[in-house]
């Protein structure tokens, strides 16, 4: 009978463990009565369906993923068949990561609370918006340039818009060596500078700490220039 009551024991402990995960994205969508959530991640080069969540009322959700180190997650919005969503992207730890948003702003303005790399990850992502609104700039001034068929301001952006990409590509750079005990460096790199010169890649990733280079994306991005390099 004793044997017997260890054995039921261990069997529920097992049971108990299959049911918990690494990763738990919870949250609201404000106005959301019908839709379906889906939690989504890139594997080799994929973007994958982890969880899924069809809601029929209530604008609160909650999905789940297990994960071996900190990576980038998209909280996906499909309302209906015709009508697709944009992708939240954030950068999740094993814990719980919140995110609060509205229907009419999904993707703008989400709140997100949770790991340390999220925060960092903002960061960087509200200067890349800076850079994204000087490029729209460019690019307007580019079709005002040669509408008019003049042939100076359009050298003239073309040279403005390689400054912007050059300078885009060294705060990314000086960025992720700021940040070299974090996950977002060699993230950055991987994804915002992965053409650029050898040497800066080089350069972030000889700056990296031991726990980052041995993370999923720091593993990635020695890969990475190791392939580069082979070409």
């Amino acid at each position: 009978m004793k044997h017997s009551f260890i054995v039921l024991a261990l069997l529920l402990l097992i049971s108990c463990g299959k049911d918990q995960h690494d990763l738990t994205v919870k949250g609201t969508i404000k106005d959301l009565k019908k839709g379906t959530l889906y939690l989504q991640k890139i594997q080799d080069s994929t973007l994958i369906t982890v969880d899924s969540l069809t809601i029929n009322g209530e604008s609160t959700f909650e999905l789940h993923a297990d994960l071996e180190s900190p990576e980038v997650f998209f909280l996906h919005l499909n309302k209906t068949n015709e009508d697709a969503y944009g992708k939240i992207p954030f950068f999740a730890d094993k814990g719980v990561t919140e995110i609060n948003t509205t229907l009419k702003n999904f993707e703008l303005n989400p709140e997100i609370k949770g790991s340390k790399q999220q925060v960092i990850f903002e960061t960087y992502l509200k200067m890349m918006d800076r850079y994204n609104d000087k490029n729209l700039e460019l690019i307007k001034a580019e079709f005002d340039a040669k509408f008019q068929k003049d042939s100076i301001l359009i050298a003239n952006n073309l040279k403005a818009y390689e400054n912007l990409l050059k300078s885009k590509y060294l705060y990314t750079v000086n960025f992720a060596i700021q940040n070299k005990d974090s996950d977002v460096a060699p993230y950055v790199a991987l994804t915002e500078i992965y053409d650029a010169q050898i040497k800066w890649l080089d350069t972030i990733n000889n700056a990296l700490t031991p726990e980052i280079k041995a993370s999923k994306y720091g593993k990635e991005l020695d890969a990475y220039i190791k392939e580069r390099k082979a070409n």
